[in-house]
């Protein structure tokens, strides 16, 4: 207590100081400094004996979507402030399709201007670019900087809304029903941790999010505006990558961590925690089962195992099967040496055969359970053997001996 009472008159001192600025309300509780760093991780040992604290919690595998763990995952919960996981993922997918570009003037309407809760003041009229609006979302979570980018990709705060619905259907969230970009308490506003996870994941597949979402502080207008990260992870869990915090009435404090570590990325959704420490402690706990417990794995190379397969009636006698190198998977630590690769090849094939064409497939288990597979496809086309091209071969061939 006495350490976080001199903090908090350090910072005065700084601020008096250096003259007034204007900072961020942060979506934490009173009396955690920015300096204090993550509370001991809640193990997780499993759902039935020893539940989180919290009214619902998953962990995802980032690439495949595999659950490690979950916890009334499919339950409808109201997301405050981690609903702008959808928002940026939306932000991102316009970027990516160059409808909208980071040095576009954003200017503020009087709808942003009027939001509450976490926010950086915009002013109605004021200018800002589509960059410096994205740090104010992906650092502070600020809710003005959010309607103002919905705005200037969608047209509309309505229109955006409903794109968000929209991208949520096609992404299977089935427990997700948007009101706003913010996350502000409203009614029959809801998501689940499950569907976080999977708006998420799709986020995290464009790159440049972490570069925001991995800053620990920030300033705008020259420094008159102060941006500190509302995760804490970010600054004070190794491999952390984001990704978005909320804290309301109705929702208490809520969170979607990302972190990756030794190829292995994850995410870890908490919602419900009854306050700051709980909902950090609960994320560390499954982060770290995550990383204590599985592991990142490719399949060795089969390219020496496989056999040209036999081509009947074509202009050549047999084509080679290749395949594109699958990518990782999540397995348990303890079963690293228990993988195996099942190759399941046809014996022969018709012409005509087509580039591409699959000739069998490769199951891929661990302990004798499949985790996955891929197909074996032919490396070229071969026409199918016709009169006029026997008699040309043939007449090559008799050529051939002559000479």
């Amino acid at each position: 207590m006495l350490l976080r009472l001199v903090a908090v008159l350090l910072a005065a001192a700084l601020v008096l100081a250096c003259g007034p600025l204007k900072v961020l309300a942060f979506e934490q509780e009173p009396g955690i400094t920015l300096e204090e760093g993550l509370p001991e991780a809640l193990p997780v040992i499993s759902l039935i004996d020893d539940p989180l604290p919290v009214k619902a919690a998953i962990l995802m595998d980032q690439h495949s979507g595999r659950v490690l763990f979950e916890q009334n995952s499919d339950e409808r919960l109201a997301p405050a402030s981690i609903t702008k996981v959808m928002t940026l993922l939306l932000v991102m997918e316009a970027l990516e399709s160059g409808k909208i570009s980071m040095e576009d003037k954003v200017v503020t309407s009087e709808l942003a201007a009027s939001m509450g809760g976490s926010q950086i003041w915009l002013k109605v009229g004021e200018e800002m670019t589509v960059d410096q609006l994205l740090r104010a979302v992906a650092i502070s979570s600020a809710n003005d900087a959010s309607v103002a980018l919905g705005e200037h990709v969608a047209g509309s705060d309505s229109a955006f809304i409903d794109r968000m619905n929209k991208r949520a259907q096609e992404l299977g969230m089935t427990n997700s029903r948007f009101l706003n970009c913010t996350g502000l308490d409203e009614d029959g506003h809801y998501t689940s941790a499950r569907d976080v996870a999977t708006a998420s994941r799709a986020l995290m597949r464009h790159s440049l999010i972490v570069e925001y979402s991995t800053i620990w502080m920030d300033e705008l207008r020259g420094g008159e505006t102060q941006l500190v990260n509302t995760n804490r992870l970010v600054r004070f869990y190794s491999g952390a990558t984001g990704l978005k915090t909320g804290t309301t009435n109705l929702a208490g404090s809520c969170l979607s961590a990302t972190a990756s570590r030794d190829g292995l990325s994850l995410v870890a959704v908490v919602m419900g925690a009854p306050n700051s420490d709980t909902r950090f402690a609960s994320a560390r706990g499954l982060l770290d089962y995550g990383f204590g417990n599985f592991m990142s794995a490719v399949p060795p190379s089969i390219a020496d195992k496989l056999n040209a397969v036999r081509v009947l009636r074509g202009v050549e006698d047999s084509v080679m099967p290749v395949y594109e190198a699958p990518g990782s998977f999540v397995i348990e630590k303890e079963m690293e040496d228990k993988i195996e690769q099942v190759i399941t090849l046809i014996p022969d094939v018709h012409a005509p055969v087509t580039m591409g064409q699959v000739l069998g497939m490769v199951e891929v288990l661990v302990g004798g359970n499949i985790v996955g597979s891929y197909p074996l496809k032919a490396n070229k086309d071969i026409a199918r053997m016709d009169f006029p091209r026997a008699f040309a071969a043939l007449i090559g061939s008799a050529l051939k001996m002559r000479w």
